[in-house]
């Protein structure tokens, strides 16, 4: 299963986003950030990734200061792999 984490590094932020996105009808989720990112401590909203693009959009358009960016979660045989995009 491939889900998309859009990482902050602001609790505040992540949380304000989070709800922006379930308010557009976005499934999107509260997560820690896995340590697999090799971040350090934040918080990350999980989503499927055929909401990425209008995901993406919401997000852009507010400018967080404390976005990090986006990254792809696998999991895959019990093992967390995670990888940037673009």
């Amino acid at each position: 299963m491939t889900e998309v984490l859009a990482v902050f590094r602001s609790r505040s932020q992540a949380i304000d986003c989070n709800a922006r996105l379930r308010a557009a009808g976005i499934p999107a989720g509260l997560i820690n950030t896995p340590k697999e990112a090799n971040i350090g401590c934040g918080l990350s909203i999980k989503l499927p990734q055929g909401a990425y693009e209008r995901a993406k959009r919401i997000i852009s358009n507010v400018g967080y200061s404390a976005f990090y960016g986006y990254l792809k979660m696998q999991k895959e045989y019990g093992r967390t792999f995670i990888g940037r995009i673009g």
